[in-house]
């Protein structure tokens, strides 16, 4: 068990399951878009570790760029999303894979899918690490999904609680 701030977390996923799934959805990016040089965007902060990895098992030529939204206040989705950081390069006729490390209500995802289309993207995936189909409410497909979980808070891997446990090589679940 580990505390970050006020709060208790029990382990939940381990590292090396974490990279096997992260190796499979590389995998499954590169199969479906061979020929193409995909932009990778990341969504910051989260995803900045699963970026890194999926784009080391990714074994064909690509770009990586990131973008920068907020929804969280401690444990909670605040249901608004703001656009800290955008992007700077033209997407048009690209293809583009969104890498985000977790997808609960959707509504990230549906704020990344409006400014995508936008720039006339070639075709748009959606990549998550983690998904909870029971806070899911939205009817947007993901592409590529490493783990189904539950609708509770996680830590580790990149995602954090107000700041902390984003360096966790694994994932720890709320107490």
């Amino acid at each position: 068990m580990i505390q970050l701030h006020d709060k208790h977390f029990v382990p939940f996923i381990t590292a090396d399951d974490i990279d096997a799934v992260v190796t499979r959805m590389a995998k499954q990016a590169e199969n479906d878009l061979k020929g193409e040089i995909p932009v990778f965007i990341g969504v910051l902060n989260g995803a900045f570790m699963v970026v890194s990895d999926f784009v080391k098992h990714y074994d064909g030529p690509c770009e990586v760029s990131f973008v920068k939204l907020a929804s969280y206040e401690g444990t909670e989705s605040t249901g608004e999303i703001k656009q800290l950081i955008g992007l700077s390069q033209s997407l048009e006729g690209r293809s583009v894979v969104i890498i985000e490390d977790i997808v609960d209500t959707g509504n990230t995802i549906v704020e990344l899918k409006k400014m995508f289309e936008s720039q006339n993207v070639k075709q748009l995936k959606i990549a998550t690490l983690f998904f909870k189909p029971e806070a899911y409410t939205k009817d947007i497909a993901l592409d590529y999904i490493g783990f189904e979980i539950p609708n509770k808070f996680i830590v580790g891997y990149g995602l954090d609680y107000d700041g902390l446990g984003r360096n966790l090589p694994e994932i720890y679940q709320l107490q």
